[in-house]
């Protein structure tokens, strides 16, 4: 599974050179880009992701502001062409800073410090996850889930052969999950990559139950899914 990241920096050539090196870099996934940190805040309260390539001195809300607004942060990489910024970057517990104009194998650098300690590290060795359901602590195998969907103030957590209706969102039960056995197909929906069935347009099928993949996640999702494991004439 790749890295999920994103690009926040009011800057469209900046924004253009950090979208490149994210593309050509075989494990990082290029998932959104923002002109605005406000923007970029609506975004994170619902999906997560994994490094968050964040520019300093912005209008309306500058990229300090935003990471001390943000309850539980990804790894964030601070950008920026201002180098008295760095120690107010290092002091919010930022990966890394990389000042502008930067090289590519400086730009890896820092990608590879985001890996030192991450929590998705942490969860890929996890089988089971507790959650509270109906005034009771559940233990749910990793393994059994199906896929997850968000349902009004809870989520529905299906397995193969249960559902469980627990009071938390979609995206902490996505951050105690491995990431690389699970994908979000839509702002509602995260599915295991294992359980499923077919593909068809904006469809994806979990025993012939017909999930929506989000348009804006498609690509993304068929290439997490598909890669270059499809056989065609």
């Amino acid at each position: 599974m790749k890295t999920k990241c994103i690009v926040i920096d009011d800057e469209p050539l900046a924004r253009k050179g950090l979208e490149d090196f994210i593309t050509q870099t075989p494990f990082l996934m290029h998932v959104q880009s923002f002109s605005s940190a406000i923007e970029a805040l609506t975004f994170l309260k619902e999906y997560s992701v994994d490094i968050l390539f964040l520019d300093i001195q912005m209008p309306d809300m500058t990229g300090i502001e935003l990471m001390q607004v943000l309850s539980d942060p990804p790894k964030v990489i601070f950008t920026t062409a201002h180098r008295e910024f760095a120690l107010d970057g290092f002091e919010l517990d930022v990966a890394d800073f990389l000042l502008k104009p930067f090289s590519y194998s400086r730009f890896l650098k820092a990608v590879y410090k985001t890996k030192e300690s991450s929590p998705a590290a942490k969860n890929a060795s996890r089988e089971h996850v507790f959650i509270k359901c109906d005034g009771m602590i559940v233990k749910i195998l990793i393994a059994e889930i199906t896929y997850i969907e968000t349902a009004k103030d809870y989520v529905k957590i299906h397995t193969v052969d249960n559902t469980y209706l627990t009071l938390v969102s979609l995206k902490q039960i996505e951050q105690e999950l491995p990431k690389e056995q699970f994908i979000r197909v839509h702002r509602y929906y995260l599915v295991a990559f294992k359980h499923i069935d077919k593909l068809e347009g904006n469809l994806l099928y979990i025993n012939n139950q017909r999930i929506t993949i989000s348009r804006t996640l498609r690509n993304d999702v068929y290439e997490a899914i598909i890669g270059n494991k499809l056989i065609e004439r």
